[in-house]
């Protein structure tokens, strides 16, 4: 290994292999928690422009046809 410290799937690899020897389960891989914390992520933006009184879905798909489409809309 050269001089720079651990990744994440080198940090991953040094957990499963602590877990494996105290009889613990592994550690979630790298990023299997990606989509779940987009979603969160997207819902919380959902959830705020209601509060907000704006739509709460279709905005990007909006300003697409607005910006590709300018007489459309």
């Amino acid at each position: 290994m050269h001089g720079g410290g651990m990744n994440a799937l080198h940090q991953h690899l040094l957990d499963s292999y602590r877990a494996a020897r105290n009889g613990e389960p592994a550690p979630p891989v790298p990023g299997a928690q990606d989509v779940a914390a987009l979603r969160a992520a997207r819902d919380h933006r959902r959830f705020e422009a209601v509060l907000a009184g704006r739509p709460a879905t279709g905005r990007l798909r909006l300003a697409l046809r607005r910006w590709l489409r300018p007489g459309a809309c």
